[in-house]
């Protein structure tokens, strides 16, 4: 199917696993170039190296955290520096916590709201500009299902995420005059690394194994 993408750009956060990684291959697929975002340099490298073997496309791996302003400001710079600007901004990195409202600290909080949250602000603020310039562009937020039904054991994780779906909603309005699209999806449980890693642990917390 050729949905009209080719010689696209695209920049997609917590790219180099899971379901950030499965995007960026049906995008390259597509023939949209890509700049794939993680904490990790050797596995987004390594990811951003395979992809683009196997499509034939331009992949670029940027190491960097975006729980800090210096992570999104890394990332915003390689873009530009690597293409110029994008077409398409996927905030897709994410993780939870088992910690309960009274168990886990203010910094906690802080963390996952930086992560989630102020990180999709961060990129949007330093990424639209190209959009508008390149005249338009799409913006996806990887929400939660969570975000409208929580899970008793991931109370950070569902308060962000629903704040994730309000900033998306609320960015939505102010872009469309310059053509950018801004959506959000919520999926429910998928078989990633990070899930199993949660699963065991709370099959541990059951004294199961």
């Amino acid at each position: 199917m050729d949905l009209g993408l080719r010689g696209k750009v695209a920049v997609i956060t917590g790219g180099s696993t899971g379901i950030g990684l499965a995007v960026a291959e049906g995008l390259a697929a597509e023939g949209v170039d890509l700049v794939l975002a993680a904490r990790h340099a050797d596995r987004v490298s390594d990811s951003a190296a395979k992809t683009a073997a196997r499509f034939g496309v331009r992949a670029v791996g940027v190491s960097c955290d975006l729980a800090g302003a210096a992570g999104a400001e890394a990332l915003i710079a390689a873009v530009e520096r690597e293409f110029g600007g994008c077409d398409i901004l996927i905030n897709n990195a994410g993780t939870g916590t088992n910690e309960t409202i009274m168990e886990a600290p203010d910094s906690k909080w802080q963390a996952y709201w930086e992560l989630h949250v102020m990180a999709a602000v961060r990129l949007a603020r330093g990424l639209v500009p190209f959009m508008k310039k390149r005249g338009g562009g799409v913006i996806l937020h990887n929400a939660s299902i969570c975000a409208s039904q929580p899970l008793w054991y991931e109370p950070i994780y569902n308060v962000t995420k629903a704040a994730l779906v309000m900033f998306s909603k609320s960015l939505a309005t102010e872009v469309i005059k310059d053509k950018i699209r801004v959506n959000t999806i919520n999926p429910g449980l998928i078989l990633t690394g990070d899930w199993i890693k949660t699963a065991k642990q709370l099959t541990a917390d059951k004294g199961g194994d």
